[in-house]
């Protein structure tokens, strides 16, 4: 008669057995403690697998001082109650790419995302608590709001945390961001290539600084080519208001031949209205976008855009914020990633 299986559950010691150290060693290894070699970590990786030990998150909080989670605070425009709806998140292209970005890299850091919708001051003090009173080790930021308070909060409290784009405040928090203008710039030289003659651009929000550096880059490449200013209409980053603004520029410049809008969803909603009054993409007017999200793959005309790797800014500030909570003390730090112009269809 075979031998029962051993049921047992692996211990620390099972490990250390079979990775030949001793216990105070795999316990240093698993916590990525500092003086621990790369070589021993790895003996310990294996031994682990091999074991099928799985560390206590809640021992391991006790003996390290950290829970082992983050919150990702998500703050939006609503056009309606000027907050972020949970349908609103998972169905805007940013929002969700952010998240997956954040998520897929926190698995590989064996930490745990807690998602909160940030609506309310109330909303906001309770993230800055949660994480002041150690129920959450630090804080990832994704907001829209120009004026959003929680960087500053975070940094004069000197808690972790990262934002997704430059603070408006310039409140001293990590970041990472897209060279902004550098984005405009490219729009801006591909539509005079094309050889457009009156263009036009639609804006994000005037109070939010990746807007204000889209907006800038574009016009000063535009003025660097003899056409010093665009005609330009802001919208709040919708599919509605991109429609709208395009209707405006129509009617101020029917003779309008080139477009840089500076997020998909209005580039999305232009060729809408474009569509609507009988303008042909590109032929009668191109038509520019920004972030390369799915939007621009399923338009028709398909959308030349430039490119944010939204899901590469997003595991980069995850990485930053864990190397923050295991270090601290660590300096505030910031990564700029460089955009890319993605030639389609429709332009």
């Amino acid at each position: 008669m075979d031998k029962p299986a051993d049921l047992r559950t692996p211990t620390l010691d099972d490990v250390a057995r079979v990775a030949g150290v001793s216990r105070a060693t795999v316990s240093r290894a698993i916590r990525d403690t500092r003086g621990v070699a790369v070589e021993l970590k790895e003996i310990v990786g294996r031994a682990i697998a091999e074991t099928g030990y799985v560390p206590n998150r809640a021992a391991r909080s006790l003996a390290s001082g950290r829970t082992g989670s983050v919150l990702v605070a998500v703050s939006g425009t609503d056009a309606d109650q000027g907050a972020v709806a949970e349908t609103d998140v998972f169905a805007d292209p940013f929002f969700s790419r952010v998240i997956s970005g954040v998520v897929r890299t926190l698995r590989t850091l064996d930490t745990q995302p807690v998602l909160l919708l940030v609506e309310t001051d109330a909303d906001r003090a309770d993230v800055l608590a949660t994480v002041r009173q150690g129920a959450a080790d630090g804080a990832l930021l994704v907001s829209t709001h120009s004026d959003d308070p929680l960087p500053a909060a975070f940094a004069a409290a000197g808690l972790p945390a990262v934002t997704f784009a430059r603070p408006a405040s310039d409140a001293p928090v990590s970041f990472v961001d897209i060279a902004n203008h550098d984005g405009g710039r490219l729009a801006a030289e591909h539509l005079v290539a094309r050889g457009a003659q009156r263009v036009a651009l639609i804006a994000g929000p005037d109070d939010v600084p990746s807007a204000q550096d889209r907006a800038r880059g574009f016009r000063d490449a535009m003025a660097r080519h003899g056409q010093a200013f665009p005609p330009t209409v802001h919208g709040d980053f919708t599919l509605e208001s991109g429609e709208r603004a395009m209707a405006e520029i129509l009617a101020a410049d029917p003779d309008v031949d080139g477009v840089f809008a500076a997020n998909d969803l209005m580039a999305l909603g232009a060729m809408h209205e474009l569509q609507a009054q009988g303008r042909r993409i590109p032929d009668d007017v191109a038509i520019v976008g920004f972030d390369d999200s799915v939007i621009a793959t399923i338009a028709r005309p398909t959308l030349t855009t430039v490119r944010q790797p939204i899901e590469e800014m997003a595991a980069q500030m995850a990485r930053i914020l864990v190397a923050q909570i295991r270090e601290p003390g660590t300096r505030p730090s910031s990564m700029i990633f460089d955009p890319v112009l993605i030639t389609r269809g429709s332009a």
